[in-house]
């Protein structure tokens, strides 16, 4: 529960990082695409949304204006309109306007004004609920159970930044920029990926399974419900000093250069994960301007890259049934790695595969969990070489080269196949891959199957009679 005088603090959230740098993403650049929030219920998607709005600065309006036109730039399309300069103007707080579920499309984009039809003999158009959100933000709960030709409106006008209503001799063009945030559980059914991709960023939210944080949880909860107003003014300073760190990244974002090696490792980055369409490039570039300008820099960095990677696109790469929602790290840091700019190569970078490279052949030593990331199939770690430490150096001097082309290959398989039995399991957020398993054979036979057909509708393996005893009927087919 929160209630509408004293909303609770976007500052007293307790965990959920991903969730609150997606949202305030979006409240630093309106271009990111909002945000679709999946997880189960009770993780508090419908707070932080809510809890956002008290943290947008105040909208200049002209004066009258049902479609909250801005004074410095009116819309000429609006129906209100045309604005005249000196037109007298008002400020108000920004707008959350929740879409209900059961909502009808008149509703959503707006309809003829009937009462103004009957009363006065005009046609008129009664703005809906695009409208009142131009500006602010646009809230839809579920949006996986709301009906899809609304959801085809809805994600056409946050995309469009204009709602467009041809209906009932009605022909009216607004504009409608809002913040889109939808949430969903996803054991309720899911979006499909035509509307899934249409969302800027998406977001996997949880439960801690920490008990000392879920502690923090109920604490802070029950402090709300008891005295609202008292616990709003414990983070006031909090909200203030956040509320002017968006309006800092709101200036700066303009000046936010985002460089060909970020450009290109965006690029590289997209089609690695093979999604379709060049809306992730799109979003991603914006995505990681607006993470540099909330670090306060002015130039977008690899780090920013990365994480716009993990926000905005975890939906839009092809999964398999049995893979876990997110994305390959490792695959991820790779892509990175190999479209760094000279600027930001990691030191002694190791690209052989064989004795030629820094090591000369020597096995790895030890078995330690570090050794297991950085290290090439050979046994060479990726940070060996220039900056390698001293001491790394010692076994070196003492292993001649003629020496260790005859008795590294076999030291090395011995330890390497001792080796590969202690490997430790994949972590539990890797996604699980099956594996493709084929046998050669001969004629037809769709690929990917366990075994080829030998033609189009299988062969005879085998169909007897059994011999002697009285049988019946045998109902055997052929396979």
């Amino acid at each position: 529960m929160t209630t509408p005088d004293h909303p609770y603090p976007f500052t007293a959230l307790v965990g959920q990082d991903d969730l609150r740098l997606a949202l305030l993403l979006n409240a630093v650049s309106g271009r990111v695409g909002g945000v679709l929030v999946r997880g189960e219920k009770g993780t508090a998607k419908s707070t932080a949304v809510r809890a956002l709005t008290a943290l947008l600065p105040e909208v200049e309006v002209v004066a009258g204006c049902r479609f909250s036109c801005d004074p410095a730039a009116p819309d000429p399309r609006c129906p209100d309109g045309p604005h005249a300069p000196a037109q007298a103007e008002s400020r108000r707080p920004a707008r959350m306007v929740e879409l209900p579920v059961g909502a009808s499309e008149d509703r959503l984009v707006g309809a003829l004004d009937i009462e103004r039809a009957l009363a006065e003999g005009v046609k008129a158009f009664e703005p809906g609920l695009l409208a009142a959100a131009h500006r602010g933000i646009l809230y839809v709960d579920e949006v996986n159970l709301l009906g899809d030709h609304l959801v085809d409106l809805l994600l056409d006008a946050a995309a469009m930044g204009v709602s467009s209503v041809e209906r009932e001799g009605v022909s009216v063009r607004h504009a409608a920029r809002f913040l889109l945030v939808g949430t969903m559980n996803p054991e309720e059914g899911e979006l499909r990926p035509q509307l899934l991709d249409r969302f800027g960023l998406t977001v996997e939210v949880a439960a801690s399974r920490e008990t000392e944080e879920r502690v923090e949880v109920v604490r802070r909860r029950m402090a709300y419900e008891d005295d609202p107003a008292a616990f709003a003014a414990r983070f006031a300073g909090d909200e203030a000093a956040l509320r002017a760190r968006i309006a800092e990244a709101r200036e700066l974002l303009p000046r936010v250069v985002l460089g060909d090696t970020a450009l290109r490792q965006i690029a590289a980055t997209c089609a690695a994960f093979e999604v379709d369409g060049m809306r992730a490039d799109l979003v991603m570039a914006r995505t990681a301007t607006a993470l540099a300008a909330w670090a306060g820099r002015e130039s977008v960095l690899a780090e920013d890259v990365r994480q716009a990677a993990l926000l905005a696109l975890p939906h839009r790469g092809r999964r398999n049934p049995f893979d876990a929602p997110g994305l390959d790290e490792d695959k991820l840091d790779e892509v990175l790695d190999e479209n760094a700019g000279p600027e930001e190569e990691p030191g002694g970078p190791d690209d052989g595969d064989g004795p030629d490279g820094p090591g000369g052949g020597v096995p790895p030593q030890g078995g330690a969990p570090e050794d297991r990331t950085g290290q090439d199939p050979s046994g060479k770690s990726e940070d060996d070489g220039p900056s390698k430490a001293p001491g790394d150096d010692a076994p070196a001097p003492s292993a001649p080269s003629d020496a260790s082309d005859s008795s590294a290959p076999s030291d090395a398989e011995g330890k390497g196949s001792a080796g590969a039995a202690e490997q430790p399991a994949a972590s539990a957020t890797a996604p699980f891959r099956t594996k493709k398993l084929t046998v050669p054979g001969l004629g037809e036979g769709a690929a990917g199957r366990r075994s080829r057909a030998r033609t189009a509708h299988g062969r005879t393996t085998g169909s007897y009679r059994p011999r002697g005893g009285a049988l019946g009927s045998l109902h055997l087919a052929a396979t």
